[in-house]
């Protein structure tokens, strides 16, 4: 795959109103792609859809500033069948909630349906902003608070993101009634297909050690010698082989440049599994 263009569907986490869905446009806007979304019920899911099918691309969330890694976007992606399946981009987008309501007058809200998670998320805004004697109520989901809103008077109101308010014609009264102000989501995007060197690059690499002494040392060496800066290193526990790690490493740069190319060259010898998974314009914050 080489363009955009071709692309016919992309799969991300459910729901339709999620924080994954809000990344999908982004990365439409940014690509300036127009075609089907298709919403999945986890992420290996994703990452088969996308394996099977080389029209079609996938979002995955990677990192959470609350959260740290999440390690089973890394485990899957690693092990998909298609060699050629890695990350095309990626963004950082802040994870916002809104007071939402049918109403546009926010001084008539006087009572809140949200889910238990964002009540406690939202507690600093609800025990300030809101009237001392309120009624919660709460709900399973964000959607589904939402859609409780038409069984009440204007005077409640729900807690979601822009996109529960903009799928069911919901005001924003207040934006950013979250009590983290700093919580953010990073978000990649995958799929067979080239990138081309922005010079505001990422490569991403995995890979298992061999078992003999100083084996990470002389592998994290190579890339000293080739003048490549290591932005990122972790490690997480292998699914495929017990008792084994693999590595993750982010470093500066793309995989065309010829100290890469040489460095993975180096490196490949000494390692007993390795996965290269992608190089791709990296410094991207979505401003909501």
């Amino acid at each position: 795959m080489s363009s955009f263009e071709n692309i016919n569907n992309i799969a991300y986490l459910e729901p339709e109103t999620s924080f994954s869905a809000m990344a999908v446009d982004e990365f439409c806007a940014m690509y300036k792609m127009n075609c089907f979304t298709t919403p999945m019920k986890n992420i290996k899911q994703i990452v088969d859809f996308v394996d099977d099918n080389p029209d079609t691309l996938g979002v995955l969330p990677v990192e959470n500033t609350l959260d740290g890694t999440i390690r089973e976007s890394f485990d899957y992606l690693m092990a998909s069948k298609n060699p050629n399946l890695r990350i095309i981009a990626e963004i950082v987008m802040p994870v916002e909630y809104c007071l939402l309501s049918r109403t546009t007058e926010i001084y008539s809200i006087s009572n809140l349906i949200a889910t238990p998670r964002l009540i406690s998320k939202c507690q600093n805004y609800i025990q300030n902003d809101l009237p001392m004697h309120h009624e919660i109520i709460e709900a399973p989901t964000m959607q589904e608070a939402a859609n409780e809103l038409r069984n009440y008077n204007l005077t409640y109101a729900s807690i979601g993101n822009r996109k529960i308010a903009e799928n069911n014609m919901l005001n924003i009264l207040k934006e950013n009634v979250h009590d983290d102000k700093n919580n953010k989501t990073k978000y990649i995007l995958i799929g067979d297909m080239e990138t081309t060197p922005t010079g505001k690059d990422r490569t991403t690499v995995a890979f298992r050690t061999n078992h003999t002494p100083g084996a990470l040392l002389k592998i994290l060496s190579i890339f000293l010698e080739n003048k490549i800066n290591l932005t990122y290193i972790s490690s997480q526990p292998s699914k495929a082989e017990p008792n084994e790690y693999i590595f993750i490493v982010n470093f500066d740069g793309h995989v065309q440049g010829s100290n890469m190319l040489q460095a993975i060259r180096q490196i490949k010898p000494k390692t007993s599994f390795f996965r290269y998974l992608g190089s791709y314009r990296t410094g991207i914050e979505v401003k909501m």
